[in-house]
């Protein structure tokens, strides 16, 4: 293995971890953003108000992206299990 093919394997396991996770941070980013928008405009400083909406927009963000989180991680997984011979020779 070349440390060039490391750092391009490295770099795809990541490329595929942000791309996984973008649905819920950025319905945890809009969700938040909106929530602080309500406070500062009604002068509601309770820190607690922002993580049962953050939580519950969270939730179902993942309940509703989980299929294609899936479809994505079973593709990476399967292409990496069948090319693992040509990684190890």
């Amino acid at each position: 293995m070349t440390p060039e093919f490391v750092v391009g394997f490295a770099r795809q396991a990541i490329e595929m971890t942000l791309l996984i996770s973008l649905p819920m941070l950025g319905v945890g980013l809009v969700v938040g953003l909106t929530i602080s928008i309500l406070q500062a405009a009604t002068q509601i400083q309770e820190m607690t108000l922002t993580f049962i909406p953050k939580i519950l927009a969270i939730f179902v963000a993942l309940l509703i992206a989980f299929p294609w989180i899936m479809d994505k991680m079973i593709t990476y997984t399967r292409e990496l299990l069948l090319n693992l011979p040509n990684y190890v020779g």
